[in-house]
């Protein structure tokens, strides 16, 4: 991606000044920035601080006056500029520095063209908007973890503002090294973190105040799912293996099974049971995401009801 050429069209509305070295240092890691763009209206006192950092940055600053009280001809002028800039053929991707959710629509259409598009805004970005872009980055998140001493403590668990909550991380990274690694147990963590990347665009390891993706899979929260083999040159990621066995599961289902009058039980109760006797278990460890698929794939056994109950062939 070091070869592809980049449009940066700024808000100044709503992205402050502050940001501009995280923003341009941000973008050089997927490429050359050819288009410096600012929209807003240089009239105002409250410019004063974009007015600063523009001529040293090399950006150019586009005038909108606010014709109307109350609309915003800021968006307006930076959606046209995108799209004259799209049709010139002249880059292969956008970023979109804006925590508005009117650029929502620009970034779909973007995309459809086949731009390879980058927003960043604060964490008040509305989803919809992040969603949109191919990577989402949270700005006043990525400040703070580059002010952040280094001898500060790093618990993920403390992170109450993460954007995705870790549980959903972790059956995510499950399922994609279940469905995509090798034999569905390991991973390469580079493409691990790419597909990842895919499925959540503003994920990001520093989102939870870490500098390495290798040293978020470490947090506790992962240690009973996801173990990291290192060699000279790369780094897995395994599935862990469980103290139990699938095949001890098997046995005591259909034990368990087998106590009741019908051979039958609701799943929910019988997940209790299973519980009871291994305090450990959970089926992240033998890379199901529910239960009843768990259940579903034992050859004596069904489900009926929806999926509700299990019962012995």
């Amino acid at each position: 991606m070091d070869d592809m050429k980049f449009a940066l069209l700024i808000d100044s509305d709503n992205i402050s000044a502050d940001y501009i070295k995280i923003i341009l240092n941000e973008l050089s890691k997927y490429g050359t920035v050819t288009y410096k763009r600012i929209y807003g209206d240089w009239t105002r006192s409250n410019a004063g601080k974009w007015k600063d950092v523009l001529l040293a940055n090399s950006i150019n600053p586009v005038q909108q006056y606010s014709y109307t009280s109350g609309k915003n001809a800021t968006d307006s002028a930076m959606i046209i500029d995108a799209m004259d800039i799209l049709y010139s053929g002249h880059v292969n991707g956008f970023c979109l520095a804006s925590s508005d959710s009117d650029f929502t629509r620009l970034a779909m259409r973007l995309r459809e063209s086949g731009m390879y598009v980058i927003g960043m805004g604060e964490r008040k970005t509305p989803e919809p908007f992040r969603s949109a872009c191919e990577k989402f980055v949270l700005l006043d998140l990525v400040a703070n973890v580059e002010t952040t001493s280094k001898n500060t403590s790093k618990n993920v668990h403390d992170k109450e503002d993460a954007l995705t909550p870790l549980s959903e991380i972790e059956q995510a990274l499950v399922k994609i090294i279940t469905e995509n690694g090798n034999d569905g147990t390991f991973m390469d963590i580079g493409e691990l973190g790419s597909r990842l990347s895919k499925m959540y665009p503003s994920f990001d390891v520093r989102n939870y105040e870490y500098t390495k993706f290798s040293k978020f899979l470490e947090a506790t929260a992962f240690k009973k799912s996801i173990k990291l083999v290192y060699s000279e040159t790369t780094v897995t990621a395994y599935l862990q293996t469980a103290d139990i066995t699938l095949e001890d599961i098997r046995k005591e289902v259909i034990a368990i099974l087998k106590q009741t009058e019908n051979h039958s039980m609701n799943v929910g109760e019988l997940n209790q049971k299973l519980c009871k006797k291994y305090p450990d278990f959970s089926i992240t460890n033998f890379g199901y995401a529910k239960l009843s698929r768990m259940l579903g794939d034992f050859k004596e056994c069904k489900l009926t009801n929806f999926g509700k109950i299990i019962t012995l062939r």
